[in-house]
């Protein structure tokens, strides 16, 4: 082998050549020069050189530096790869975890927008945030499910993986393969899904009961909006009353119970109404309908029809352009009366309308609202049972709608119309009008809102509720320890140390209330070491008023749906299974040049649109 020395001039009678000084193991008296003879190994300090002229160093390159196209990036396992990607889950599972539970802390968030949020809602603090991450973003698609699928416990699926991935890595330190523990997870989860059908302690028999929805719904809504969750409540409770058909509750459609922000006055002015509210009132002179009338839908502008390619039209005199803007009028009243003729007598329009055309409907006496959002035209239309038309004139007998009562209303300092039904016991659709101080605050409660609401989708499919405030999974720790001591193998740790992840449920309650933790883990585990299942029942007391930080769920009524826990905690596994196989991360280079700033949207009141 050679080892690289020294770079020298050496003398001779020709004009100096560059050398490079090498040695290499050999006989010591084995001492050549390249083109001096008399050169002797008195000239230089190093024992034992050869010399090499001309001699070039080439430079080490990465392995199969050629095999992607410049800018790819490639993490092997070896340079630890799935640490890296554990860690990226525990970062932003850190973010989440003290926004868990009734006592949870808020976020701030300023999205790339400049609109601040300020909520405890781990699907809204995921969406707002940029996550570029690879393994990151796999984990916040299981949420994005588990929003889409429940509309409910989100921070269970973010922080219960990222729990998983944290005894991952303690396993990986201490010597188990991926495999197993990939394998030991999926025999734990399959136990759990078991398990859980086991523990079911209540069920909710009349879905038109306000007691019943209320075991649902209220411990839904007090971990978004702890202390105000008996007035919200009450709110979804009247409002999902209005459209629930109890005949075929399984027909709920979540769309059907809106929400309408109005600023001013508190929480408690807010109210139920039977039908839709708009916060925006008539176009013309005609602001109520107080009979049941038809109605048409237009979403093409109402107004003077225009050519699509520019045109000259030659007058030749002040005659001429009379009759030429009169024939206009002409053939703009000869549609209104149309119109009016079929016996419509509300028209609502999803773009612009022109003032000539506003004058003929006033004339007639139509009423005119504007509705910008198609959202909103949808829904208009699925209440009236009308087809929005895209083109301007006189609809057939099936394209019109009706409607039994329009009204405006003055709603604090804003003017809204709402539209209604009158004759129905139920409703096709009901609107909860929000009062608040703050933009902020109206829609923290509005996703509260959305939460209980998805809580009645999740309930008319499966009526099984599980013990809250933490005691299902100090039950589920005991019972999966005990299924692991019984499976042999290596994955019987793996089992175990899956056990241990639901302690994080609990801790984090103790935690954000202000309890010490330990004391209320140890007050859980000898509650629930009670043969038959008698501290099933027990969990942490949040309010701190019993001595032994513990509180009776039955009588609280504290309680967890079967179908929301058994999604959480399957699409939390599965994501963190995934996760945890990933060996390599390949990236390419990001296509096309510098991304051109996106424009901010001109917001609407519906943001959920």
């Amino acid at each position: 082998m050679y080892q690289f020395l020294s770079i020298s001039f050496l003398p001779c009678a020709n004009p100096p050549k560059f050398y490079i000084i090498v040695s290499r193991d050999h006989d010591p008296s084995d001492v050549r020069a390249a083109e001096n003879p008399s050169y002797s190994n008195a000239h230089h300090r190093f024992p034992s050189p050869i010399l090499h002229p001309k001699m070039s160093l080439k430079l080490p390159s990465a392995p199969n530096a050629g095999l992607f196209k410049q800018g790819y990036l490639s993490y092997l396992a070896a340079d630890g790869a799935t640490i890296r990607n554990i860690e990226a889950v525990r970062e932003i599972s850190l973010i989440v975890l003290t926004s868990m539970g009734p006592s949870g802390r808020n976020k701030i968030l300023v999205n790339k927008h400049d609109k601040t949020f300020v909520t405890n809602d781990a699907a809204t603090i995921l969406n707002e945030l940029d996550i570029v991450h690879p393994a990151v973003k796999m984990l916040i698609m299981a949420l994005k499910q588990q929003e889409f699928e429940m509309g409910d416990n989100t921070n269970l699926v973010l922080i219960f993986a990222g729990e998983l991935l944290n005894i991952s890595e303690k396993l990986l330190i201490t010597g188990l393969s991926v495999p197993e523990i990939v394998q030991g997870f999926g025999l734990a989860n399959k136990y759990v899904q078991e398990t859980l059908e086991k523990l079911v302690v209540d069920k909710v028999g009349d879905v038109t009961d306000t007691n019943e929805l209320m075991k649902v719904i209220k411990p839904v809504i007090a971990a978004k909006q702890y202390g105000l969750e008996d007035l919200i409540s009450g709110l979804v409770i009247d409002a999902v009353k209005l459209i629930l058909n109890p005949k075929k509750p399984q027909s709920f459609n979540i769309d059907n119970v809106r929400v309408v922000k109005i600023m001013g006055s508190t929480l408690s002015s807010s109210e139920v109404v039977k039908g839709m509210v708009f916060p925006r009132e008539p176009e013309g002179h005609i602001k109520n309908v107080t009979e049941k009338s038809k109605v048409v839908v237009f979403t093409s502008p109402i107004d003077i029809s225009t050519t699509e390619t520019k045109g000259t039209v030659l007058l030749h005199n002040a005659q001429e352009m009379l009759d030429f803007s009169k024939g206009e009028e002409q053939q703009l009243d000869a549609l209104c009366a149309e119109i009016s003729a079929l016996g419509v007598r509300v028209v609502v329009a999803g773009s612009s309308i022109g003032d000539l055309a506003l004058h003929y409907f006033n004339k007639y006496g139509i009423l005119v609202l504007k509705v910008p959002s198609k959202f909103d035209i949808r829904r208009i239309c699925q209440v009236c049972g009308a087809t929005p038309l895209p083109r301007l004139g006189a609809p057939l007998p099936e394209e019109m709608g009706s409607i039994d009562v329009i009204e405006t209303r003055e709603i604090g300092g804003d003017r809204v119309t709402v539209f209604r039904q009158v004759g129905e016991s139920t409703s096709r659709t009901s609107t909860i009008v929000l009062r608040g101080a703050t933009q902020n605050n109206m829609d923290d409660i509005e996703r509260a809102i959305d939460d209980g609401i998805n809580a009645i989708k999740g309930l008319v499919k499966d009526n099984r509720l599980l013990p809250g405030a933490g005691a299902v999974e100090i039950e589920l720790v005991k019972l999966i320890t005990q299924y692991g001591e019984k499976t042999p193998g290596l994955m019987q740790l793996a089992i175990k140390n899956y056990a241990k992840a639901f302690e994080v449920v609990p801790r984090v309650l103790a935690e954000t209330s202000g309890l010490d933790a330990t004391e209320a883990l140890s007050q859980l585990y000898a509650a629930h070491s009670a043969e038959d299942n008698l501290g099933l029942l027990q969990g942490v007391d949040i309010d701190g008023e019993s001595e032994n930080s513990l509180v009776d769920v039955s009588g609280a009524g504290i309680y967890d749906l079967l179908s929301a826990k058994q999604s959480a905690i399957n699409l939390a596994t599965e994501a963190a299974c995934t996760i945890l196989s990933i060996d390599q991360i390949i990236m390419a280079k990001r296509a096309g040049g510098p991304q051109v700033p996106q424009q901010r949207k001109p917001g609407n009141w519906d943001q959920a649109d």
